[in-house]
C-alpha cells in the first residue's frame, strides 16, 4: 500500500513569522509604514533575545528578509519599497552600510 503525502499547510509561513522561538516580533510589525520603525524594532527583538542562535544582526534580517520572500506576491509595491528600506535602516543601524 502506497502512503500518501499530505501537504505542508499553506499557512506554515505566517505561522513561523508569529511564532519565531527566535524573536520577539511586535503586532504586525511588517505592515508598519515607517521603514526606520521597522528596522527599530527588529533591532530592539534581536538585541533582547536570549534564544537566538545567530548575531542579533543576522537574526533580523534573517526575519525581514523571510517575510519579504513568503510575502511576495501579496505585498503591495508600497510595503516592498517600505521593506526594502527597513533593510537598508537596519543595516545602517548595526554600521553594515
Amino acid at each position: 500500500m502506497a502512503k500518501t503525502k499530505i501537504p505542508p499547510s499553506r499557512n506554515w509561513s505566517a505561522k513561523v513569522t508569529h511564532e519565531s522561538n527566535a524573536l520577539d516580533l511586535e503586532e504586525n510589525v511588517f505592515t508598519w509604514k515607517d521603514a526606520k520603525k521597522i528596522a527599530l524594532s527588529l533591532k530592539q527583538s534581536a538585541d533582547s533575545s536570549t534564544r537566538r542562535k545567530s548575531t542579533p544582526y543576522r537574526s533580523a534580517m534573517s526575519m525581514l528578509v523571510f517575510y519579504i520572500n513568503r510575502a511576495g506576491k501579496n505585498l503591495t509595491e508600497d510595503q516592498k519599497i517600505i521593506l526594502q528600506q527597513a533593510k537598508h535602516e537596519l543595516r545602517k543601524l548595526y554600521g553594515k552600510s
